[in-house]
């Protein structure tokens, strides 16, 4: 069983957003295709955490990864996490950054 929800289409995006009004989550964004999103999908699916997780795959849902980029007003890269609060990204990290210590201290501090 995995310790994350995998968001495949707008809507559910849209649901997830909606939901960050209430309690705090985290994303990733992750290339299937690319080693150090591969790294970094390690990392997130092995953080221990109360805060939900959820994970979009952006090659096989470009128009959910679009809409992400579009409704937090961040530019894409890919592997890309964010602590999303009250419908914003309150934090983000990419690429090697994205570890279980830096996934830990952004949970803690907000």
């Amino acid at each position: 069983m995995s310790n994350f929800k995998e968001i495949t289409n707008i809507e559910e995006w849209k649901d997830v957003l909606e939901q960050s009004k209430s309690h705090k989550l985290l994303l990733l964004k992750h290339s299937t295709t690319c080693p150090v999103s591969a790294h970094a999908y390690a990392e997130f699916t092995s953080f221990e955490s109360p805060v939900e997780k959820y994970l979009v795959k952006v090659i096989e849902s470009r128009a959910v990864s679009n809409e992400i980029e579009h409704d937090l007003g961040v530019k894409h890269e890919s592997p890309q996490s964010f602590l999303i609060v009250d419908g914003k990204a309150s934090w983000g990290a990419s690429h090697w950054k994205i570890t279980k210590k830096e996934l830990a201290n952004a949970t803690e501090s907000f």
